[in-house]
């Protein structure tokens, strides 16, 4: 009977009193009043095949089981009344066959498909293609075949031009740790896996390809956590002849573009804000605008007021949780969680319904004291705040942890897609680990014009062109414009204490390639797994991926990473020790 006429979503009204093929996985089957009933299950859903004891077919569907591998032709009748299911896109139809194969048995499965939701996720892993049978992870996957046909479909029309580039490359310092492959031919020599296709992108731009993309596979041997994996999915872009403001119209198109296409959402227009800005109103450069009100430097205020505890600090910043009375056990609560993000303390100010003020620093601050810094963070009646007082950008970042843990917690996050760009990142940051600066995104990233000058006497406070594009608190993409001039590069290089024949030996080759006639040029990369998930409502980019690693990295059905031969070790003239 191979061959069939309908899936299953696609069996309905239209249908009845017409003859179907159906075929696919069986997902439920029982026994009512005499009857058998089967949900046959394919990629698009679940249609119901139902035979009556004087159906020659009645016995073939009596001894399935679930994940028996059927086929069954037959004609579509409306349920009877009552028995409609609005749930199902064939909900209001059955199929009572006329023929019916058994392609395959399956043997009794190990965790029960319509409910492994509830299985612990190492079993559903190794059993990967059991748990991709759930309407859920296929549906993911169907949205990521859409998107990255509506990404495509996008970047052809904008006349890019799709351009793979080697997996196959050799390591260079791009922050995390690099995937080796020891070379067979060239012994002691090593391949590292891309972490990006970031050099040879912009060597792409040199050849005058003008307008790249990829949907690129990269590698990262990092530590792991739900939005994390060894190997992931980019979508990578790079244009030449194109300042920022140009490259993030661009982007924001794409974007506006796959959501309207893929989910029926239209977005508005992205805010744009620099990276200070962000730090000092939200305390993290990937800010939730969902979350309530920013935070309120209240610094100049509170150093007034007299109290030592404030007038010595750099900074004071507050949380405002609009419309809280926490309890006293609430409050101690989160000073608590205050005091292991690092801040020293808290202080807290209770704003009470009749406008009255309770605070842990009333007996140093005064009534006055109070009323003022109320005052200047607009506490309203029924209102809290919570202080944090620090140097640097420390009681930034603990005011907006307890911003975000409360809107989390207190079911206060807005619903929708609020999308921004950040930009202005610095171009360098402080390395405790390495004792010295590195490059905040990646060593070829152009700094802010107005900067330049400061790299030979305060590179810490030289501003670049990167930008990152956030959603609701995540960071989807980030992207520069990019060093073309290669004495510009030479300098970069110089602060992150790299040596002349340091820079030779490992980015000898872009800066020859320079030499040769770079135009302007700039681009992006977007974490797809991350967007997905995002766009999916999953709780992991696991949930977006079809055969991911674990949270540890391993992969529990190919059983991966192995141990390999002492053979293969000295065909590439390795050895482990043990």
């Amino acid at each position: 009977m191979m061959g069939r006429t309908h899936y299953a979503a696609d069996v309905n009204a239209e249908a009845i009193g017409k003859k179907v093929r159906v075929a696919g996985w069986v997902h439920r089957r029982r026994d009512h009043g005499g009857l058998v009933f089967v949900d046959l299950r394919d990629r698009t859903g679940l249609v119901q095949i139902v035979a009556e004891p004087e159906n020659p077919m009645f016995a073939t569907l009596d001894r399935v089981r679930a994940e028996y591998v059927v086929g069954v032709q037959g004609t579509v009748r409306a349920r009877p009344e009552g028995m409609v299911n609005p749930d199902l896109a064939s909900g209001a139809v059955e199929i009572v066959p006329d023929e019916v194969v058994v392609y395959a048995e399956s043997k009794t499965p190990p965790f029960n498909v319509p409910d492994a939701e509830q299985v612990d996720e190492l079993l559903r892993l190794k059993y990967r293609y059991l748990d991709l049978r759930r309407p859920t992870l296929i549906s993911n996957l169907i949205l990521r075949d859409r998107a990255l046909m509506a990404i495509r479909r996008f970047f052809h029309e904008h006349g890019f031009l799709d351009v793979e580039t080697p997996s196959l490359a050799r390591s260079t310092p791009e922050g995390a740790r690099d995937f080796l492959v020891p070379s067979r031919i060239q012994p002691g020599h090593f391949y590292a896996l891309p972490q990006s296709p970031q050099i040879f992108k912009q060597l792409l731009m040199v050849a005058g390809i003008d307008r790249y993309y990829q949907i690129a596979k990269v590698f990262r041997d990092e530590d792991l956590r739900a939005d994390r994996q060894p190997e992931f999915t980019q979508i990578d872009v790079e244009m030449s002849f194109m300042d920022r403001e140009a490259i993030l119209t661009m982007m924001e198109e794409m974007l506006v573009t796959l959501f309207q296409e893929v989910l029926g959402v239209s977005l508005e227009q992205f805010p744009r804000m620099t990276w200070k800005a962000a730090m000092t109103q939200y305390g993290s450069d990937k800010p939730d605008l969902r979350a309530g009100p920013p935070l309120k430097d209240l610094t100049s205020v509170a150093q007034g007021l007299g109290w030592e505890v404030f007038s010595q600090s750099e900074h004071v910043v507050g949380a405002h949780l609009i419309g809280y009375q926490p309890s006293r056990k609430e409050l101690d609560g989160w000073v608590e969680r205050a005091r292991s993000l690092g801040a020293s303390g808290l202080v807290w100010i209770v704003r009470g319904p009749d406008g009255s003020l309770r605070s842990s620093a009333a007996k140093w601050l005064g009534e006055d004291g109070l009323l003022k810094l109320a005052e200047a963070a607009e506490l309203a009646s029924g209102d809290t705040l919570l202080m944090a007082a620090g140097s640097g950008w420390a009681p930034f970042e603990v005011t907006g942890q307890l911003r975000l843990a409360f809107a989390r917690e207190n079911g206060r996050l807005e619903p929708g897609w609020r999308f921004l760009w950040v930009t202005e990142f610095p171009l360098f940051e402080w390395s405790e680990e390495e004792g010295r600066l590195v490059s905040a995104h990646h060593p070829f990233t152009m700094p802010h014009p107005d900067d330049i000058e400061r790299l030979t006497d305060d590179p810490a406070a030289v501003r670049s062109e990167a930008y990152d594009v956030v959603l609701n608190g995540t960071e989807l993409a980030s992207g520069s414009l990019r060093i073309y001039q290669p004495e510009l590069q030479a300098k970069i290089f110089e602060v992150l204490g790299l040596s002349g024949d340091e820079t030779a030996e490992k980015f000898g080759f872009l800066l020859d390639a320079f030499q040769y006639g770079a135009p302007p040029h700039g681009g992006i990369a977007f974490g797809l797994d991350r967007l997905l998930m995002l766009m999916a409502g999953a709780d992991s980019i696991r949930d977006v991926i079809a055969f991911p690693k674990t949270a540890r990295g391993t992969d529990p059905l190919m059983n991966a990473p192995s141990e390999v031969s002492d053979a293969q070790l000295a065909e590439v003239y390795l050895s482990i020790r043990r």
